[in-house]
């Protein structure tokens, strides 16, 4: 199982699927990033044997709790089309074959998802309060990204669905 960490997770996938740390990509941070202030990049990317590609947003607000919830679907969405912004001038013009691979799967993809995996404290305080409501914050990304994915998904550990990675 191909395993990435991010944002403090470890996220393992399925053997089958491509998988990368998009926002370590040497294309998104030493080139693309530089074509206009504020490009933003989502997390990971993954394309599973059916030809789906997942793009993948990790926030984990265990540790710093978010105040602001109402941005949070405004965020995704840029990181969203910034990403795949990239994808064709990366496909072409990467230097790392990884990158060049990856961005090419992505775009071959049949079908794209976006999953927000957004972990909160689990006990609500008023020291640290669970601020942001999951299915309010799918709701949001429901309708700013439904030309891209009509069906975005939020997860956190304890609550994977059908998603076929496992995270810790």
């Amino acid at each position: 199982m191909p395993t990435i960490a991010a944002d403090g997770l470890n996220f393992d996938f399925p053997s089958a699927w491509e998988t990368s740390k998009y926002d370590e990509w040497a294309f998104h941070r030493k080139r693309f990033s530089k074509v206009r202030d504020g490009i933003k990049a989502l997390d990971l990317l993954a394309v599973d044997p059916d030809g789906t590609a997942w793009l993948i947003e990790v926030k984990d607000y265990r540790v710093h709790a978010r105040t602001k919830p109402s941005a949070l679907d405004d965020e995704i969405a840029g990181k969203v089309l910034d990403t795949l912004a990239a994808m064709l001038p990366a496909k072409i013009n990467a230097n790392d074959a990884h990158e060049a691979e990856m961005a090419a799967a992505v775009l071959g993809a049949k079908k794209l998802r976006v999953v927000l995996h957004l972990e909160q404290p689990t006990k609500h305080s008023t020291l640290r309060p669970r601020a942001i409501n999951p299915a309010d914050v799918q709701q949001a990304l429901r309708r700013r990204l439904k030309p891209i994915d009509a069906h975005p998904l939020v997860a956190e550990t304890s609550r994977m669905g059908s998603l076929a990675w496992k995270v810790t």
